[in-house]
């Protein structure tokens, strides 16, 4: 809660009968009671009409340095992705999405050599491993079953357009918000 409030709240005054005894803007007032913090003339005015030194109305510095410290043991605690190098792993999954075996292969071995291990690489190369072991089991089942060449062909087509769409899909995520839209809840990596 900002000093602001709990000064405004303890003298009884709303924000509107705050605003009005001191000439701020309610806005202003709102403002500055989520936690912006007031300057120069607004903090004197604001000072004057509660009756209370300007100080009072601002942060305490060890609150704000606690605030501070806080943010940047957060920011330590990120991992850092390089996100071009991660859009080259998903999209270089897509020469070889007709052929599921080795539609991971290249993945892995951008991975290895730009060392770039992070949880989404992992995803998308566990995503193509699983793409790489359900599509064979999904075409063998549909030869199998004996429909005709046509099922056959028709599965294959829609097999390789799923893993395109899958592999697309990401890549646009990625670009707009740096995170993949189809992933597994388990890693093979």
């Amino acid at each position: 809660m900002s000093e602001l409030k709990k000064i405004r709240e303890k003298k009884n005054l709303t924000q509107e009968e705050l605003a009005g005894k001191s000439g701020i803007s309610v806005r202003t007032i709102q403002r500055i009671e989520a936690g912006t913090e007031p300057k120069g003339y607004t903090l004197k005015t604001l000072a004057a009409a509660l009756d209370v030194a300007e100080k009072d109305l601002l942060i305490p510095e060890t609150l704000a340095e606690d605030n501070i410290v806080e943010k940047v043991i957060a920011v330590e605690n990120k991992e850092v992705y390089n996100f071009t190098l991660i859009k080259i792993i998903n999209i270089s999954s897509l020469p070889f999405s007709w052929f599921p075996i080795a539609n991971f292969l290249v993945p892995i071995i951008i991975m290895l050599f730009t060392k770039e291990k992070n949880s989404i690489v992992k995803q998308i190369i566990s995503l193509q491993i699983f793409l790489a072991v359900i599509c064979p089991i999904i075409f063998m089942m549909v030869a199998f079953l004996k429909l005709g060449k046509e099922s056959v062909l028709l599965t294959m087509i829609v097999l390789t357009l799923t893993n395109i769409f899958i592999i697309l899909r990401n890549a646009y995520e990625l670009d707009k918000k740096n995170s993949l839209y189809f992933k597994l809840n388990f890693s093979f990596l």
